[in-house]
Parts: structure tokens; sequence; C-alpha cells
């Protein structure tokens, strides 16, 4: 799982699930670090809602990553469907 917040959103919020791994790069700077990821491997991109991180899903799908797709509604959907824990903001 990619998320592409900023700092101040992960301070407020953030997923802890087990069973996979959660990287965290700002959608501003995954151009720069796109080699961190491996285009191999699937990936979920998540932001607040929903919309940053479709974004970067399509840049990924651009940059030759075949296995992405974007967690619509983001970690509000997630705080509301999954985990309540996670706080909303």
């Amino acid at each position: 799982m990619l998320d592409v917040r900023e700092p101040w959103e992960l301070q407020t919020a953030c997923v802890q699930e087990d069973g996979f791994d959660l990287l965290r790069i700002p959608m501003r700077e995954v151009p720069q670090r796109l080699a961190e990821l491996d285009p191999s491997q699937p990936m979920v991109c998540l932001c607040h809602h929903g919309m940053r991180s479709l974004q970067v899903a399509n840049y990924l799908t651009q940059n030759g990553f075949t296995h992405v797709v974007n967690l619509q509604g983001g970690i509000d959907a997630w705080s509301n469907e999954v985990d309540p824990s996670v706080p909303r903001y």
C-alpha cells in the first residue's frame, strides 16, 4: 500500500493493517522517489478521499506499473467501512 498523504495527515490518521507493507510517500515526491517502488508488485494507492491517490495510480500505470489500484474513498472510506478506530478528519 502506498499512502500519498502529507506528513501532517499521517499524524492525524493512519492505516495499520497486518498482511501488507505500507510505504508513505507524499504525492509531490512520488516522481523523485519512483525507484523506491517495485513495478512488479501489486500496489494500492491511498489518500484522504481518493483523488490524489487516483492521480498517483494513473501516474504509476503510465510509468510501467501493471498492478495498481486506487483505494476509492481513501482513508475516510477505510474509517467508515473497515476500521472505525481510524480517526476521520
